[in-house]
């Protein structure tokens, strides 16, 4: 895949540029001051973004290294989010620690009264119990280095041109993403109430080739339900099994094993009406019998549309129905789905055609059935876009830029490319 050359942010430029940076020089810890690129006032153009950016590229990429070579995960977030309060303070933002937990916030005014605009990255890493043969302890194979990394850059490069922005920029660096709590967290310590963005914007790696966008009109991730059937008698064992298989059937996608597994995934995810734009991906789980002879299936299911919770939750009832003295309960609300609107998702594929190119972007029309994300509780709050950037190496295999899988290897170049692409458009929708 090819960008044209006409374009400021070119791919050439921008993988060749990154590629280049020597081992010596990502030592460095963090980014020395910078003069603004250009000179003078008015709106800042994506020309003046990348030439600011190209001068952070290698000290982003030591940036991420350090974060990566310090995994925490859901509630240990402290280093990292020291880390990120030190640079934006340095950029001359105003920062607030300790939001929502490790939560950091960070607010960059521009010269002129505007509109406020959010933008959120994700700091924790994944625990082990939540890899895919992963190597047994906390590492960072969903991209949240990444994420980190990017957002910190996207802060520095616009606050080296703040004089020709108008409005405010409001950074949060969430903690605890993969445990589905950070979110709602910051939330509750009222983040939204204290900075009153009017929209809210964020990236997450993507299994697509670097340099290529993915963005989600009127799709999304979707939510988690879950459920508890307990069965009691001489034969409650047995008989959670055979209903913990049963229950396995209402799967309509299988999931991925294989390298072709997920190629089938990713490519699927972007046909419309194709076979996972309606879809359930369930586990259940039979235990052995207690004391009591009591046994029970633990279920977790994700499924798109969202409204598709009411069907399964009526299927499970069914299914536990014909075992005598079953009892069935549900969480009051499955974890919503996150849904971005299709006008901010539209206006953003938009935007990156024109400045990237055409094929530089691609539209996804369902939603990864495996895949939650407790950003949705922003987007239920205030209207935004959540974009995947592509992070896959070319020839490598998929399942090295597939999050969660103990081989994730994502290629650095993304990480300047994420920096242009949302620092552009972030300067876009405060004009």
């Amino acid at each position: 895949m090819s960008l044209p050359e006409k374009h400021h942010l070119t791919r050439r430029a921008l993988l060749g540029g990154t590629a280049a940076v020597g081992a010596g020089a990502l030592l460095a810890s963090a980014a020395p001051a910078i003069a603004d690129a250009v000179p003078g006032s008015g709106s800042v153009d994506q020309k003046s973004v990348d030439a600011v950016a190209a001068r952070l590229d290698r000290h982003l990429v030591a940036l991420r290294r350090d974060i990566h070579r310090h995994p925490e995960t859901a509630g240990e977030e402290g280093r990292t989010a020291a880390m990120v309060a030190g640079r934006l303070r340095s950029a001359g933002l105003t920062v607030t620690t300790g939001v929502g937990g490790h939560g950091v916030v960070g607010v960059l005014d521009g010269a002129r009264p505007g509109r406020t605009v959010a933008y959120r990255a994700d700091m924790d890493a994944v625990p082990p119990g939540d890899q895919i043969e992963g190597a047994g302890k906390a590492a960072h194979l969903c991209g949240h280095d990444l994420h980190t990394t990017v957002g910190v850059g996207v802060a520095q490069v616009l606050a080296r041109l703040r004089h020709r922005l108008s409005g405010r920029l409001v950074f949060l660096f969430q903690p605890a993403e993969e445990a589905l709590t950070g979110a709602r967290a910051m939330l509750a310590d009222g983040v939204l109430e204290w900075t009153r963005p009017q929209e809210i914007h964020a990236l997450h790696c993507g299994p697509f080739p670097v340099g290529q966008f993915a963005v989600t009109p009127g799709t999304g991730l979707p939510g988690q339900d879950r459920s508890v059937v307990t069965l009691q008698g001489p034969d409650a064992a047995e008989q959670a099994r055979r209903l913990a298989a049963a229950i396995a059937e209402l799967n309509t996608v299988a999931l991925p094993v294989t390298s072709a597994d997920f190629e089938w995934l990713v490519q699927n995810l972007q046909k419309p009406n194709g076979p996972l734009a309606r879809s359930i991906a369930i586990r259940a789980r039979a235990g052995e019998a207690d004391a009591e002879g009591k046994a029970k299936v633990e279920v977790s299911y994700r499924c798109w549309p969202e409204e598709r919770y009411v069907e399964v939750r009526d299927k499970l009832r069914g299914l536990a129905e014909p075992y005598a003295g079953s009892q069935v309960s549900f969480p009051a609300e499955p974890f919503p789905a996150m849904v971005c609107p299709e006008q901010e998702g539209r206006a953003l594929e938009r935007h990156l055609r024109r400045v990237l190119g055409p094929d530089a972007v691609t539209v996804l029309h369902a939603a990864i059935p495996f895949s939650g994300e407790d950003y949705a509780l922003f987007l239920d709050r205030i209207p935004g876009t959540f974009t995947f950037l592509g992070v896959r190496a070319p020839g490598a295999d998929i399942t090295t830029c597939y999050p969660h899988l103990g081989g994730f290897d994502p290629d650095e170049r993304a990480i300047g490319i994420g920096v242009r692409a949302m620092a552009g458009w972030l300067a876009k929708r405060l004009g």
